[in-house]
């Protein structure tokens, strides 16, 4: 396990392509995700000049550590839903709260090792639930082959196959229950 771990830490690290730093500019108001502001500039031709052209990335923080206002590095991971690619790879500098009071921010190999065990125990249900499948499949193959049997036998003109359930008793009628 220890060794899954660290190889697919290993393969991560290596599709990394950088990191970057950023300035949170929303937290709190989503759930283990903020908002982060990234610099760049764009070229104006017409102009000949640079003018600022802010980046922002929406960024998975697994334990809601980040405040508004913090300067955190950020690097790319496997995606988390549809808009959230990056993750928090630690705080450059607070805002407000020190880093020791916050929840501490975890490293590659703990989210890798969290990841799997998720999946394992959400492999574990899927099997538990396909052999659930395969037993009410089986009983309505077989109620359904036993009622094959039975009509096969009753067109033969032979008595129907004996079923499942016993039979109701006749009772006899008597003048008294016709009206």
């Amino acid at each position: 396990m220890a060794s899954e771990v660290a190889t697919a830490a290993a393969n991560t690290v290596r599709k990394v392509a950088r990191e970057m730093h950023g300035i949170v500019v929303s937290a709190g108001l989503m759930d283990k995700t903020v908002k982060v502001k990234l610099g760049g500039q764009r070229w104006e031709p017409k102009v000949q000049k640079y003018f600022k052209d802010p980046r922002y990335k929406l960024v998975h923080d697994p334990r809601n550590s980040l405040r508004q206002g913090d300067v955190v590095a950020i690097t790319s991971t496997w995606r988390v839903s549809q808009h959230v690619r990056h993750v928090v790879k630690h705080i450059i500098a607070p805002y407000g709260e020190a880093i020791e009071e916050r929840p501490p921010i975890p490293t590659l190999e703990e989210r890798v090792a969290e990841k799997q065990a998720k999946r394992a125990v959400k492999d574990e249900r899927r099997e538990v639930i396909k052999k659930e499948r395969v037993e009410v499949y089986a009983a309505a193959k077989a109620e359904r082959e036993a009622k094959k049997a039975a009509k096969k036998a009753w067109r033969a003109g032979g008595e129907p196959a004996q079923s499942t359930q016993p039979p109701q008793p006749v009772q006899p009628t008597t003048p008294d229950d016709v009206d």
